[in-house]
């Protein structure tokens, strides 16, 4: 009976496979540093997919984006879309996976986007040429964040990366112990904070906002209560860097435009 029942258990869920080999592909580095491989890796993912939908509706000319040119930095800007230079664009780095230096390659890419969006300067990482990263490794993460909503999820693409990257922070956090509790404030805190706030309108200021999960949380309550995301504004103050870089990508990926984030 026991055999049985271990048979029909369910397959675990996505962010979970994707985190059981993404730890194997760690080996020899530390958790406080494989966080910001991996996490920039799924960032990079996220606005090359916002920039090739974007980017193929400018190519086909239709409607209000006849006569645009799909290589206009302005077109992006006016969307609120990130401009991605070709060769940092999620598939040449597929592309070029396999190669030893891949490392370098994802570097430059991380650097190009800055330069194209100074909105993003000093926030991607750029430790991927590393020694202590194998670049097969490396290519093995290539390959498992591009498999993350493929196919018919591909359409919510962002809700989903945006759900893997935030399981992550949590279990880059309990990986770190202690020193997790720097960048992530457990899920149920946060929720509970919100639900005493009620953020219906107005502005959210979290004085010490590590990753940014009060303003995540924040827009879903106001989203769960048919309010309008708009109507409320995001304000942080992080004083260590690397935890404001990554509250930079989380709420990128949560499509949160409005933060205005500065280091104390």
């Amino acid at each position: 009976m026991a055999k049985a029942d271990k048979n029909n258990n369910k397959e675990d869920p996505i962010e979970k496979q994707l985190w059981k080999v993404a730890d194997k592909l760690r080996k020899n580095i530390d958790a406080a540093e494989y966080k910001h491989i991996v996490l920039g890796l799924m960032f990079l993912r996220y606005i090359s997919d916002a920039f090739d939908d974007l980017y193929n509706k400018l190519k086909s000319g239709d409607g209000e984006y006849a006569g645009a040119d799909p290589e206009d930095k302005d077109e992006y800007k006016a969307e609120n879309v990130f401009f991605v230079p070709e060769k940092a664009r999620w598939s040449y780095l597929q592309s070029k996976g396999k190669l030893p230096e891949i490392g370098k390659v994802v570097d430059e890419a991380m650097d190009a986007i800055e330069k194209d969006n100074p909105s993003l300067k000093d926030v991607l990482p750029k430790v991927f040429a590393r020694s202590n990263l194998d670049p097969t490794n490396l290519g093995g993460l290539i390959d498992l964040v591009g498999n993350i909503a493929m196919g018919a999820a591909k359409a919510r693409s962002a809700d989903i990366l945006g759900h893997v990257f935030e399981y992550f922070l949590g279990e880059f956090a309990l990986a770190e112990g202690k020193k997790g509790g720097q960048f992530y404030t457990p899920r149920s805190v946060v929720e509970l904070l919100v639900e005493m706030l009620e953020p219906y309108k107005g502005r959210v200021f979290d004085p010490c906002c590590g990753s940014g999960g009060m303003f995540v949380q924040s827009e879903k309550f106001v989203a769960d209560h048919q309010g309008k995301v708009n109507d409320i504004s995001v304000y942080g103050q992080e004083s260590n860097h690397t935890t404001w870089r990554l509250a930079r990508m989380n709420l990128a990926i949560r499509g949160i435009g409005q933060f205005t984030g500065e280091m104390e």
